[in-house]
């Protein structure tokens, strides 16, 4: 089954698992994937996460991080630029999300990174999704 849009189902996985209170979700892998759980661990949203090889596309383990009344550490996910309509900005116009008490992050030249990463490389780019 072809998918098309391979983030949009990343983060709903992550929102169904969290409404379900899963310690861990497994997602089908890909770079992009990888790219940006590193920067949900990065960023503590997530408690940690591996990777599975399996022969094929292979796997990523998240562990999801909750507090001490059982409560998510993600609030919410929300995708930015879809397939349909792709979003880009530019470097001086990097959204700020939650007042900065959440992410964006963006596809650059540079990679995948943060809005806060691509604010000190002045890097613009195509706006992924926003984490809070």
């Amino acid at each position: 089954m072809s998918m098309t849009d391979p983030i949009a189902d990343y983060l709903t996985r992550i929102r169904n698992a969290i409404r379900a209170k899963h310690t861990k979700v497994d997602i089908p892998a890909s770079k992009l994937k990888r790219d940006i759980t590193t920067i949900l661990y990065d960023f503590k949203y997530i408690k940690n996460y591996i990777n599975i090889e399996d022969g094929k596309q292979g796997m990523i383990r998240i562990y999801l991080k909750y507090d001490q009344e059982e409560n998510s550490v993600i609030k919410g996910l929300k995708r930015i630029s879809k397939p349909g309509l792709r979003k880009y900005v530019k470097s001086t116009e990097i959204p700020r999300v939650y007042n900065n008490m959440g992410i964006a992050i963006l596809t650059t030249p540079k990679g995948v990174i943060s809005d806060r990463d691509a604010n000190t490389t002045k890097a613009g780019g195509e706006v992924l999704c926003y984490i809070w």
